[in-house]
C-alpha cells in the first residue's frame, strides 16, 4: 500500500501553525510528514519563509507517532554540510528515531542569500556529492576530517549521535541526480510522477530503496475559489526545476509565470472536494513506482478545513488506491 504523507511548506505558514498543522495531521492518520526548507517563498503572496530546522524540534516535541523529513535540504552553500549533520542527529534524537534527511542540490532563491553565488549545475552536483560524503562519515561516527574540491572537515565529531542514523533521501531530476541518490541515498525524492526517474534510481543502486514523491492539492467546496487560491499561490511550479532552480527571488517567479492561467495550473493541480479528482492525481504516482506520496495543501490559512475532509473522504479513498 502506498504510504500518504502531509506536507508542512514553510513557504505558506509562520512556525506556531506549522506545528499545529503536523499535530492534525497526525491526529487525522497521515502516515509521514515532510517540511520544506527555504529562506524566501515562491511568490509574495505566499508570504512565509521560518526557519525550518526550529519548526522541526518543535514538531518532534508536539507529536509522537508521525515521522518527520526535509523534502529538502540544501547541504552545499547556505549550510556547510557538516552542520547539517549535527542537525540532522540532533532531530532524529528529539523526535525518538523518526526522523529522515530529505537532500537535494538546492534552488537559487534560498540559497544567494550568503553572498557567495549560485555556481553552474556540474558544480552544484560536485558539491552536492562531497556534501552527501562528509554527512555520511559523520554519521558513522569518530572523528572526520576531509578535504574536497568544495568543502573543508577539520575533525569533526557528532557528540550527540543517535544509535540509528536518519536515514538519508536524494532528490532527484535527471540521470546525474539518480546515480547520486542510488549509490549514496537510502531513499529517493521526487516531484513528478515520472517512471524512469526510479528506473535510473534502481539501476544504480537504489533496488528496494523507498521512493517519495509529492504532489500539490488544492482543497476548497468551491471549485472555483480553489482554481483562484492555487494560481495565486502555486502558479511557480509550471515553471519545472530546470527554471526554478535558477530564479533568485519571488520577484523573478511573479514575472516568469505572469501569462500562466488558472485553467493552466488547475491542468496538474487537483482543485475542489470531488475525491475522485484527487485519487487520479495521486494514481501516476503510484503506478510510477513511489511508494510513499506526500500531498501539499495549497493555502496556508485553509489547513483545518482540509484535514477534516481529509480524514473523512481523501484518505479512506487514496487507501484503497
Amino acid at each position: 500500500m502506498v504510504q500518504i504523507g502531509y506536507t508542512m511548506m514553510t513557504e505558506q505558514a509562520g512556525p506556531r501553525d506549522l506545528v499545529d498543522h503536523v499535530v492534525r495531521a497526525e491526529e487525522t492518520g497521515f502516515d509521514f510528514s515532510v517540511t520544506s526548507d527555504h529562506y524566501a517563498p515562491w511568490l509574495e503572496s505566499q508570504g512565509h519563509a521560518p526557519y525550518a530546522w526550529s519548526v522541526l524540534g518543535a514538531a518532534a516535541q508536539a507529536t509522537s507517532r508521525i515521522p518527520l523529513m526535509t523534502y529538502v535540504t540544501c547541504p552545499t552553500v547556505r549550510y556547510h554540510p557538516a552542520v547539517v549533520a549535527q542537525k540532522a542527529a540532533t532531530m532524529q534524537l528529539l523526535s525518538g528515531g523518526r526522523f529522515r534527511l530529505g537532500l537535494g542540490a538546492g534552488e537559487n532563491l534560498n540559497e544567494h542569500v550568503v553572498g557567495r553565488g549560485w555556481p553552474g549545475k556540474t558544480t552544484r552536483h560536485e558539491m552536492f556529492t562531497e556534501a552527501l560524503e562528509i554527512i555520511r562519515a559523520l554519521f558513522d561516527g569518530g572523528t572526520v576530517s576531509y578535504h574536497g574540491n568544495h568543502f573543508d572537515v577539520d575533525s569533526a565529531t557528532l557528540w550527540d549521535l543517535p544509535d540509528q542514523a536518519p536515514p538519508i533521501g536524494v532528490a532527484v531530476s535527471g540521470e546525474r541526480s539518480c546515480e547520486i541518490a542510488g549509490r549514496l541515498g537510502d531513499l529517493v525524492i521526487a516531484t513528478e510522477p515520472k517512471g524512469e526517474l526510479i528506473s535510473s534510481f534502481e539501476k544504480h543502486g537504489g533496488q528496494g530503496k523507498p521512493r517519495v514523491g509529492q504532489l500539490p492539492i488544492c482543497y476548497d467546496p468551491d471549485r472555483d475559489a480553489a482554481v483562484k487560491r492555487a494560481h495565486d499561490q502555486f502558479r511557480w511550479f509550471a515553471g519545472g526545476w530546470k527554471v526554478n532552480s535558477e530564479l533568485p527571488d519571488p520577484a523573478g517567479f511573479a514575472g516568469a509565470t505572469q501569462f500562466v492561467r488558472p485553467e493552466d495550473v488547475a491542468e496538474t493541480i487537483p482543485c475542489g472536494d470531488n475525491v475522485d479528482d484527487f485519487v487520479e492525481a495521486v494514481r501516476p504516482y503510484a503506478e510510477a513506482g513511489f511508494t510513499e506520496i506526500a500531498v501539499v495543501q495549497v493555502g496556508g490559512d485553509h489547513q483545518r478545513e482540509f484535514f477534516d475532509w481529509a480524514e473523512k473522504k481523501l484518505l479512506p479513498a487514496l487507501r484503497e488506491l
